[in-house]
């Protein structure tokens, strides 16, 4: 089977989206690596780094890599690379979570963000371990078209960060960069939302793996 243009262009389009934040983590890293000063904005990371300096890397490797699980034509011309790809992906989606919702709990609020934004990281960091689970049990019992769907909702939470680009955007052009509590909370969980719906009708829509797809890889 020879892939094709189309089998390119959603990974092609979910590495794009993963751009940006990948960027900013890496510059994040960049502040440990070559010391930079503390400051009000990174004294958190500073002060407890092991949940940041855990979280950039595998969530850059998730979103990158799980991108092209969503390649019809790859997964169904190299199915053993699915099931090794998993393997990665799994393990890095437990770490996302789990350091996201650890940062959440530990770290302080940083300026701008409120229980809004508090609460949103909360409900949609659980959201995303809980799909994890989901999609690793239906695996266990053999059900892979309810893998496939909670794994493509679990990427959806996990790639909010580079849609929250775009929910933000306007607000940095037309009115400036920091926006206040209610509309950080508002632009942080659109990001979120979206990401989900997208995950919802792909899902309804029986766009993710075929479980017999799945079933051959695994």
């Amino acid at each position: 089977m020879k892939l094709t243009k189309s089998d390119w262009l959603i990974p092609a389009a979910l590495v794009a989206l993963s751009v940006v934040p990948a960027l900013g983590g890496a510059a994040r890293l960049g502040q440990f690596v070559g010391s930079a000063p503390v400051t009000a904005e990174n004294a958190r990371f500073f002060s407890a780094p092991l949940p940041i300096l855990l979280h950039i890397p595998f969530a850059v490797a998730y979103s990158m890599l799980g991108a092209f699980q969503f390649s019809a034509g790859l997964r169904k011309r190299y199915r053993q690379w699915h099931r090794l790809s998993g393997r990665v992906l799994i393990p890095a989606g437990f770490v996302v979570a789990i350091s996201g919702l650890w940062m959440t709990l530990t770290y302080p609020w940083p300026a701008g963000d409120g229980a809004m934004v508090y609460a949103e990281r909360l409900v949609f960091g659980s959201a995303m371990l809980l799909s994890l689970i989901f999609g690793v049990w239906a695996i266990v019992r053999r059900d892979f078209t309810a893998h496939g769907n909670w794994m493509t909702r679990a990427y959806a939470i996990g790639l909010g960060a580079g849609t929250q680009v775009f929910t933000h955007l306007p607000w940095f052009v037309f009115v400036n960069l920091k926006p206040s509590e209610l509309p950080r909370g508002v632009m942080m969980g659109a990001g979120w939302v979206i990401n989900l719906m997208v995950a919802e009708w792909i899902v309804r829509r029986g766009k993710t793996p075929p479980a017999r797809v799945l079933a051959a890889a695994l």
